[in-house]
């Protein structure tokens, strides 16, 4: 089982930046796909991003080029820094191992809300 803890929500307007932190348990951090998953009331949850253990990155075609996913190995921490925000991306983001086909892992977090006002 993997703790997560998500931190670094909040408010701010239309075209500012945050920056996710995600710190996980255990030690099949450092060999896991780490992502990022976002949900909106009244939706369903989606991907955001992942990044593998090597480094490599991808992408929800919405945040390419604002989202930037990183992750600290040392840490157990995996990032998201989410810049030209837009009233849209308002949700709960939750991080998790990411497995084939983008299917997050069984255990979640509390997440963290972020919010965007117009």
């Amino acid at each position: 089982q993997v703790q997560l803890v998500e931190s670094g929500g909040g408010l701010v307007q239309a075209g500012g930046s945050l920056r996710l932190s995600c710190t996980a348990s255990g030690s099949i951090f450092r060999f896991a796909t780490m992502g990022w998953y976002r949900q909106a009331p009244g939706k369903q949850r989606e991907f955001v991003a992942r990044i593998t253990n090597g480094g490599s990155t991808s992408y929800a075609g919405s945040m390419k080029g604002r989202f930037t996913i990183s992750r600290d190995n040392a840490k157990n921490t995996v990032y998201l820094q989410m810049n030209s925000l837009k009233p849209e991306d308002t949700a709960v983001y939750y991080c998790n191992t990411v497995q084939s086909g983008l299917v997050p892992g069984n255990d979640w977090g509390q997440g963290t809300q972020v919010t965007v006002s117009s």
